[in-house]
């Protein structure tokens, strides 16, 4: 790969030989390696919370090493010190200063293992890494290496002697997701694997380089977002502002950190344009972590996945092209599109409104609303379709990486 002149399809390539190579060592889904590398590609963090031995740290070390980049493993536990994560300043005996040492934290790829067993001063360590790439320590900053990503691991059964993360903290993470169990086909497929090797853990070679990576990242600053697809994201994120469940919904931070996964996503899909299945796809794992549910809602076992599904289903997904040239123009068949396929925003309450506003016509905004996990967010594909079937954005694309 070119990193000079690197192309969406060339990025493309280069995703799924990472993604081979990631296969090769462990058995993961598609959907949720492909949500963490759209957080990867897009400067983001990475948030894997699953009962032990699900793979999450092999994910972590296996993606470092496909791609070449240097990677380090903190393990946090409860006498853990700041100064384990950033370094610390030591005496030099013998030119006789003092010099900084760095800290596990200065990596491409950190593994934050077991981040909740940590007390909440020494997870705050991490938030000027991940949110200004840099440690600050007595005194003077230090960069931290680019490509800079920390994969997060915690385990959601076992809480005696954690520390539950901030808001704050995991506000700062692009994308929250699980890995789960595989399948029996899956779990003979890491049997076959162990078998052919000699040693406990798996290892693979690289199959790129950080500069490569770094190019990707680039790449990905360069993709086109509609304004209807733009506007989609906000609305979205202000649906779960507005619902019942929800103390805090997804905030402006959230909002960025959705439209640079779906981004990546495009990239990855070797498209230079966002559609709004890249928002769709990425609505949940880039989303729900960030929303505080109620009292309420804990008791009646709703979570913040429920909330951005509920959302999904109440937004209306726009019709956009690629070949638009104004944010409000024609479809390629010289139709102007229906004011109706937009959302309507005006017609939003402020965040801070009931949600039983009854300016809103959408009754499942109640809510006391049954929600069950076979509801399905509107599919944009029909409303694409019915308005250009030969349009690339809305081909069959049978070939895409995503699931």
């Amino acid at each position: 790969m070119d990193e000079s002149n690197v192309t969406p399809a060339g990025a493309e390539a280069t995703v799924r030989d990472v993604v081979g190579r990631i296969e090769e060592a462990a058995v993961v889904d598609h959907g949720v390696l492909y949500a963490v590398l759209s957080a990867v590609f897009a400067r983001g963090h990475v948030l894997l919370e699953d009962v032990p031995g699900t793979g999450k740290s092999v994910i972590a070390r296996t993606i470092a090493e496909s791609m070449g980049l240097e990677f380090t493993r903190i393990q946090f536990t409860p006498d853990l010190l700041p100064s384990d994560v950033s370094g610390s300043t030591v005496y030099d005996e013998h030119n006789g200063e003092f010099e900084f040492s760095e800290g596990p934290v200065f990596a491409n790829v950190v593994l934050a293992d077991e981040i909740n067993r940590a007390p909440p001063k020494t997870q705050a360590a991490l938030l000027e890494a991940m949110e200004e790439r840099q440690v600050s320590v007595d005194g003077t900053t230090y960069d931290l290496p680019e490509p800079f990503v920390v994969i997060a691991t915690q385990n959601p059964i076992e809480q005696e002697g954690t520390f539950r993360l901030p808001e704050a903290q995991r506000d700062r993470f692009s994308v929250k997701t699980s890995l789960g169990y595989p399948d029996a086909d899956g779990e003979m497929g890491l049997l076959e694997r162990r078998a052919n090797r000699r040693t406990l853990s798996p290892s693979v070679e690289p199959v790129t380089d950080p500069d490569a990576v770094l190019s990707i990242q680039e790449l990905t600053e360069d993709v086109t977002v509609d304004e209807k697809l733009r506007r989609y994201i906000i609305d979205l994120a202000r649906a779960t502002r507005r619902d019942g469940h929800a103390e805090i919904g997804v905030s402006p931070r959230g909002v960025q950190r959705v439209f640079e996964a779906a981004r990546a996503a495009a990239v990855i899909d070797g498209r230079s344009y966002v559609t709004p299945d890249d928002v769709k796809r990425l609505a949940e794992p880039t989303m729900a972590h960030r929303i505080v549910l109620t009292t309420e809602a804990s008791v009646e076992g709703v979570a913040g996945g429920d909330i951005v599904r509920r959302a999904l289903r109440s937004v209306d997904v726009p019709a956009v092209s690629p070949d638009a040239s104004e944010p409000d123009g024609d479809d390629p068949g010289g139709e102007p599109l229906a004011d109706s396929d937009v959302a309507d925003s005006s017609a939003d309450p402020e965040d801070g409104a009931s949600p039983a506003d009854p300016s809103s016509d959408d009754s499942s905004d109640d809510p006391n609303a049954t929600w069950t996990e076979s509801d399905q967010s509107r599919d944009s594909d029909d409303v694409i379709d019915e308005r250009s079937p030969t349009d690339e954005a809305t081909r069959a694309d049978d070939d895409s990486p995503w699931p």
